[in-house]
């Protein structure tokens, strides 16, 4: 059997050394580099595949390194921008063979909450996202609830919904949360929490919860080792996982 050669960029952090273990122990894999914060990237250690879980700062500039090395890449890392988004659209038609997933979520389940929110967000005059993870979390809100966010109001737009009811005129601690795409998104950090989200529907006499928890960061990897074993075939920029599974 030929064996995928995978890189995992971020190596030592908690996701990174997660991916480094998940890789390990697939049958079809073969890890060949962990990179980390003051590791060269050089040749990605001859890899067909890299993994990014890095910071978004770092990131682009890892993708770019290597499309530059004609490496497909995986991305976990949050802080995608539609503008750096973007760039890397633009890299890709320097390089047309090669493939790059970026993904807010790899859970499984994750995947499968924003499909439903997407799905029932035209039968809801509100709705309402709030996601919860643990405090060293470095941004808020998470790239989960803001493509959720993004969702939604696409799918209200289509539908033909106006903006979310709300009363409110006087917040100044800012109580309602951000607004991502007119959907008021809240972001709670918590000891003990990994990666929650819910989505809050309502409309006269009913509401519908739609909600999904990861306890462990186990539950990206079946995700990952998707996101890996499809990129090298699916040429360009993909952006969610969803557009791997079919759904």
């Amino acid at each position: 059997m030929t064996k995928i050669r995978v890189a995992v960029i971020g190596a030592a952090g908690r996701m990174g050394s997660t991916v480094c273990e998940a890789v390990e122990g697939a049958d079809d894999m073969d890890l060949v580099a962990r990179i980390d914060v003051g590791d060269e990237l050089g040749d990605l250690g001859g890899a067909q595949v890299a993994v990014d879980f890095t910071v978004p700062e770092a990131s682009p500039g890892n993708v770019a390194h290597c499309l530059a090395h004609g490496v497909h890449a995986v991305v976990g890392a949050t802080g995608w921008t539609q503008e750096r988004l973007d760039v890397v659209a633009r890299d890709l038609e320097q390089h047309p063979e090669l493939g790059v997933l970026i993904a807010p979520n790899f859970a499984l389940g994750a995947v499968l909450m924003m499909r439903f929110a997407q799905e029932a967000a035209r039968f809801y005059e509100s709705v309402e996202i709030v996601e919860l993870h643990h405090p060293r979390k470095v941004d808020a809100p998470s790239g989960t609830a803001a493509n959720t966010a993004r969702l939604i109001a696409a799918a209200r737009s289509e539908a033909g919904l106006g903006a979310v009811p709300d009363a409110t005129e006087h917040d100044p601690d800012g109580a309602r949360g951000a607004q991502v795409e007119g959907i008021h998104t809240h972001a709670v950090r918590l000891r003990g929490l990994v990666a929650h989200q819910e989505v809050l529907f309502g409309a006269e006499g009913e509401s519908l919860t739609i909600r999904h928890d990861s306890y462990d960061r186990v539950s990206f990897m079946p995700g990952v080792l998707t996101g890996i074993r499809e990129v090298g075939g699916r040429p360009g920029l993909t952006v969610g996982l969803e557009n791997y599974l079919d759904l």
